[in-house]
């Protein structure tokens, strides 16, 4: 470290116990500080701030300095050799071949560029660290599931055995008793979901030429492509997965609220879409996270329609990131719910906080040099082990049913 900084540090630490003796004077006296005080004080620390931003500025240009002659050093250094002229002694060669190096770099003809990976930046290497992966992953998951939009109750364990858990499926109910006459019994009734955690995982390659000259965010791809598939296998069973060896999807053990008419091919009215609020009772219906759910397609249906008054049932969001509104309530689209047709599902309605959904051990986005050795490919593996579950299977999410007939 130069003089100069090792000076700033000395000085650093004179500001400091002029601004403490300050704060101990007041405290031994049991006052604040006075105004002339306070001042000082905050002269002080503007004083603290401006050395500080000072020392860091020159630290970080003495370790640039260091790095550049570093690099310098080793482009200009010449082969070592013995008393006979020869390669040096316990070449990198040597060594990889003893196994000692996984890889080496052969030497090229001068001129050429050479380039460190580090994680220092994300331009110089920070977008292979694994870490900012996750955050990129879950975000990439949650677009791309309508369900994990819709406010889930999301339960994140560190591992993945069997959760039970505990529900009610009905209340005890009290009646009208007379005098002297016998008090009926009533007892609630209770139930236990099981949640599991079932693997989802995708594989993806990249060359090693692609990772070493691409110039566009790499890591970005990867995370997108890696989040979309992950999100599109779970996003599917989390609306009709049957429950075996997968999970239960929302639709699979939803009630029907409202059937439509005949005659119109499974289509709704705007009477149905009525109903079908109503059919769910208040204390879902009331939840903040009580919406609608349907695909691209049926919500195009669905903006078309007008109530008694005239007047469209569904409302477009006027705030940034607010979803739009039917009937008062949030709008959620998802490519897994069934489109409009005779006997099929096509909208849902409820609290989606009855939905459970499981995540076991977050995501998993591993790198491997070794699978595809022979053909110099780098593969990435995500992996994430989820389950869902509609919980309360008492009327908190209903759907509308197109007419069989």
């Amino acid at each position: 470290m130069s003089e100069l900084i090792k000076r700033m540090q000395e000085r650093r630490a004179n500001v400091w116990e002029q601004a403490k003796a300050l704060l101990d004077t007041a405290e031994e006296n049991k006052r604040d500080l006075s105004a002339e005080e306070e001042a000082t004080y905050q002269a002080l620390n503007a004083d603290l701030d401006q050395i500080d931003a000072r020392v860091k500025d020159m630290v970080d240009a003495e370790q640039r300095a260091k790095d550049a002659d570093a690099a310098f050093g080793k482009l200009l250094a010449k082969p070592e050799t013995g008393p006979t002229g020869g390669e040096k002694k316990d070449s990198e060669l040597r060594r990889w071949a003893r196994g000692e190096m996984r890889s080496i770099d052969i030497a090229v003809p001068a001129g050429t560029s050479f380039r460190d990976l580090t994680k220092g930046t994300a331009t110089a290497g920070g977008n292979t660290v694994p870490t900012t992966f996750y955050g990129q992953l879950m975000a990439h998951l949650i677009e791309v599931s309508g369900v994990m939009m819709a406010g889930p109750t999301v339960l994140n364990t560190s591992s993945g055995e069997t959760i039970e858990v505990p529900v009610t499926t009905a209340h005890s109910s009290a009646a009208l008793t007379a005098e002297a006459a016998a008090i009926s019994e009533s007892d609630p009734a209770f139930a236990k979901r099981t949640l599991g955690a079932y693997k989802y995982g995708v594989l993806l390659q990249a060359s090693s030429e692609l990772l070493s000259d691409t110039g566009v965010d790499l890591e970005g791809y990867l995370a997108m492509q890696a989040g979309r598939a992950l999100g599109n296998a779970f996003g599917v069973h989390a609306i009709t997965g049957d429950g075996s060896s997968k999970p239960t999807g929302i639709v699979t053990s939803a009630s029907t609220g409202v059937t439509g008419g005949a005659s119109v091919a499974g289509a709704f009215t705007a009477d149905n879409l009525i109903d079908l609020y109503y059919s769910v009772i208040a204390p879902y219906r009331n939840s903040t996270s009580c919406g609608w759910m349907m695909r691209d397609a049926t919500l195009g249906a669905v903006r078309k329609l007008k109530d008694s008054q005239n007047q469209y049932l569904w409302q477009p969001s006027i705030q940034i990131g607010a979803p739009d509104t039917l009937l008062g309530k949030p709008v959620h689209t998802d490519p897994n719910v069934a489109a409009v047709g005779l006997a099929a599902k096509s909208v849902i309605f409820g609290d989606f906080s009855a939905y459970f959904v499981r995540m076991a051990g977050g995501v998993r986005f591993e790198r491997s040099d070794d699978y595809a050795f022979n053909t110099d490919l780098t593969t990435f593996r995500a992996i994430i082990r989820a389950d869902g579950l509609t919980v309360d299977q008492t009327g908190a999410l209903k759907v509308f049913t197109g007419n069989a007939a």
